[in-house]
């Protein structure tokens, strides 16, 4: 049985999450221990339960689990085939939805048959991607294993939640073209966007505000005007505003006309996204994420730092190289979970910022 240290390089959660997607492909086994370790509560959250109690139920109550109680700081896992193809989740409040996702894309994009989701928790939350990151810059790169349709039908914001979102996932057979290939030389082509917000904060523009900081930042500092930053209010339970930026990369002589219809397929994308905060400006929230951004533009490459972690499981399965603007912490995690399922090492060019397998 594969034996992981759930306090390494302080993973915890990401050690969970991808333990458990990994187990599933493979049908290994796993036990943890030391989970979210040195934290003020360790052990496992609601959302980590969610994910364990998710997978159980897409195997008909067929894979095992010991440990799994809120604060269990040990799990042990016994995997078992998927066999459902429709499953309604409530994480409850506002527990992350993509997070939650982290851990059932995985598997679901590696069977066979299709599979549709109806999740219930938090969209935008903090220490997650946001829903607009997923479906703009996680879901295209992904699009060469599976069909996947993510629809939004409602927001929501800590701490009530109760946003949902619908996935369908229909996956492909793989071949030999299905490796990761992301360490190639590109030029930016477009910069999309979104700026959101609950509709309580209408009548202060909250999310034309932020759309017009990161904007106007955009185009000053990369000297660039193709920008495009929708806004949006949305009905949620809780008050809550983000933004999600979105460079889409290719060859110059994409660069036809500017309509989001052009380039909704491409899926040479790097992202960033910042979630609004009480007593900061809206101006200020759309700077920072084009900040955030604009360095990642400026290191060439088709990963950025949020989208490599994300890359590990899959790049762990099918083979391939990718160049990224930063091998973080949550990355290198992932390679030390995949390592354990895959029975392969992962080679590290810390200089080139290259990981390959």
């Amino acid at each position: 049985m594969i034996k992981l240290d759930g306090s390494h390089n302080e993973g915890g959660g990401q050690i969970v999450r991808t333990a458990l997607a990994l187990s599933m492909i493979t049908q290994q086994p796993f036990v943890i221990e030391n989970i979210r370790q040195g934290r003020s509560k360790p052990g496992l959250k609601a959302q980590h339960l969610t994910c364990v109690n998710s997978l159980i139920k897409l195997t008909n109550n067929k894979a095992k689990v010991i440990g799994n109680e809120l604060g269990s700081e040990r799990l042990m896992f016994c995997p078992a085939k998927i066999v459902k193809s429709k499953l309604d989740i409530d994480i409850g409040t506002a527990g992350s939805i993509i997070l939650l996702l982290q851990c059932l894309l995985p598997p679901l994009v590696f069977r066979e048959r299709r599979t549709t989701l109806n999740i219930i928790g938090g969209t935008d939350t903090k220490w997650s991607p946001t829903f607009d990151y997923l479906k703009e810059v996680i879901i295209p790169q992904l699009s060469k294993f599976a069909k996947i349709e993510l629809n939004l039908l409602k927001r929501g914001f800590y701490p009530k939640g109760q946003g949902e979102v619908e996935v369908k996932i229909n996956p492909y057979k793989l071949d030999n073209s299905s490796t990761i290939n992301l360490n190639y030389e590109v030029e930016l082509v477009f910069v999309s966007g979104k700026s959101f917000a609950s509709k309580d904060l209408m009548d202060a523009q909250v999310a034309e505000r932020q759309a017009t900081g990161a904007e106007q930042y955009l185009k000053q500092y990369l000297n660039f005007q193709h920008v495009k930053i929708n806004s949006e209010y949305n009905d949620a339970l809780s008050t809550g505003s983000g933004i999600t930026l979105w460079a889409i990369l290719g060859k110059k002589n994409m660069l036809t006309n500017e309509t989001d219809q052009e380039f909704s397929q491409i899926p040479l994308r790097i992202g960033s996204d910042m979630l609004g905060e009480r007593g900061k400006k809206a101006e200020v929230i759309g700077k920072e994420a084009a900040e955030k951004l604009i360095n990642e533009i400026h290191e060439n490459v088709l990963v950025d730092v949020n989208l490599a972690d994300n890359l590990i499981p899959y790049l762990g399965i099918v083979g391939g190289e990718f160049k990224t603007s930063v091998i973080s912490n949550h990355t290198l995690t992932n390679i030390y979970t995949t390592e354990f399922f895959i029975k392969k090492k992962f080679k590290i060019n810390k200089i080139e910022k290259i990981i390959s397998i």
